[in-house]
């Protein structure tokens, strides 16, 4: 049997070398800095209710200054007298001007023929005259009668003072025995009839010229009342001229040339370029806070101008609503009809105003919280907003200034209290 050597065998110990020790300690410091820096993290893992990307979030911080709201928006130039004239009565029109000449004030633009018209108001005419005619007959008449009975007046008085004479004569003789009590009787008759010949006669002569007054009256109304008739009827006449009412640029002509057209029919429009207005859409949301008078800005052609609101449309159309600017001054010379500028109005300018960065968690919590985010955590902090404007929105309460929010994207947090951002 041949022996091995295991019974010589023995176990040697081999010591590390100083290099490979170092390793080891590198190691292990690697190790616990690693579990220093992680654990907080797994930490705030385990607290939190979701965690997001910071790259799918919008961030801004809380600040404090100027706050300036205003309206931006593209409008285009439109006349701020821009009339349309109508046809006063239908018939053939004659055009004297074309789209885009200049006219002025008063300048005939059309001409309607209307035959009709014409004669009617030469029938009135007559018929004026042969009132007045009338009217100055009246007149005569009244005269004429008023002599009548001025002269049936006197006579009566001359008749009765005679008669009284008469009677005054015939007592004395009596009374001297020189006539019969016969004679006195007829004589004071004569006078009683004569004294009541005048008191009608009097009457008479007042009786006629009421009479006489409210014939010439009567008469003049009617007169009066015809020459107002006349007097509208040229005024149509006259409006067949058609003419300019400002001074300015013919628009748009509506019909062709010796086209026939009924009564209020549209012909064409004249445009006032002294007195230019920009018009603007406005969205709803900042429609309620626009007012006439509110001042602004418009811009183009390289030029800056001052405007202030002029009118605000009371009607909402496609969600926007309709204003004018005018220029606050001189029209500019340059602008013509529907060019495009740019105008900005300015609703409210403050200073030292808490503000942050317009995102989209303003509509989607309301202006209710909003996700601060601190040491990589968003937490869900309950706020109050003001006003916004374009670019930012004033915070009343809730936050601070240099506080860091989310600002869009928090809709992935789907309402959670504590969110970690990921990198």
């Amino acid at each position: 049997m041949i022996r091995d050597t295991s019974a010589q065998d023995r176990l040697i110990q081999i010591k590390p070398s100083p290099r490979k020790k170092l390793l080891w300690i590198s190691a292990a410091v690697a190790v616990v800095v690693v579990l220093a820096l992680v654990l907080p993290g797994i930490g705030r893992l385990f607290s939190a209710d979701a965690s997001v990307s910071a790259s799918r979030l919008a961030f801004a911080t809380v600040q404090r200054g100027p706050f300036i709201r205003d309206i931006a928006a593209e409008g285009q130039v439109v006349a701020a007298v821009s009339p349309t004239l109508y046809a006063t009565y239908g018939g053939a029109v004659t055009l004297q001007v074309h789209a885009g000449d200049t006219v002025k004030k008063d300048q005939v633009l059309a001409v309607i023929d209307s035959p009709e018209l014409c004669n009617k108001l030469a029938q009135e005419q007559s018929n004026a005259d042969a009132m007045e005619v009338a009217y100055l007959q009246a007149q005569i008449d009244a005269r004429k009668k008023a002599s009548e009975m001025q002269k049936a007046y006197d006579n009566a008085r001359i008749d009765e003072e005679t008669a009284a004479r008469d009677f005054d004569r015939y007592k004395t003789a009596y009374a001297g025995g020189g006539v019969n009590k016969m004679d006195v009787d007829r004589a004071e008759a004569t006078l009683d009839k004569a004294k009541v010949t005048l008191a009608h006669a009097k009457g008479d002569l007042g009786l006629d010229s009421d009479s006489a007054t409210f014939d010439i009256k009567a008469k003049k109304l009617a007169h009066d009342r015809q020459v107002l008739l006349v007097q509208d009827l040229q005024r149509q006449v006259d409006s067949l001229h058609v003419r300019s009412p400002v001074d300015g640029q013919v628009g748009q002509l509506f019909i062709a040339e010796r086209a026939t057209v009924a009564k209020d029919a549209q012909l064409l429009s004249v445009i006032d370029l002294s007195a230019l207005e920009v018009e603007v859409k406005v969205p709803e949301s900042f429609a309620r806070d626009l007012a006439i008078g509110m001042s602004g800005e418009i811009s183009g052609n390289d030029n800056t101008w001052k405007g202030i609101v002029s009118a605000i449309s009371p009607e909402v159309v496609n969600g926007e609503v309709a204003a004018r600017v005018r220029f606050d001054g001189e029209t500019p010379k340059q602008l013509r009809q529907n060019q495009r500028l740019s105008v900005r109005i300015l609703l409210d300018h403050r200073n030292n105003v808490l503000t942050v960065q317009r995102g989209s968690f303003v509509d989607e919590s309301g202006g209710s919280y909003a996700y601060i985010v601190r040491d990589g955590m968003a937490s869900k902090t309950p706020i109050r907003v003001g006003e916004s404007s374009i670019d930012k929105v004033e915070i009343l309460d809730g936050l601070k200034e240099g506080d860091n929010i989310v600002i869009s994207g928090a809709d992935n947090f789907k309402g959670a209290q504590r969110v970690v951002i990921s990198r």
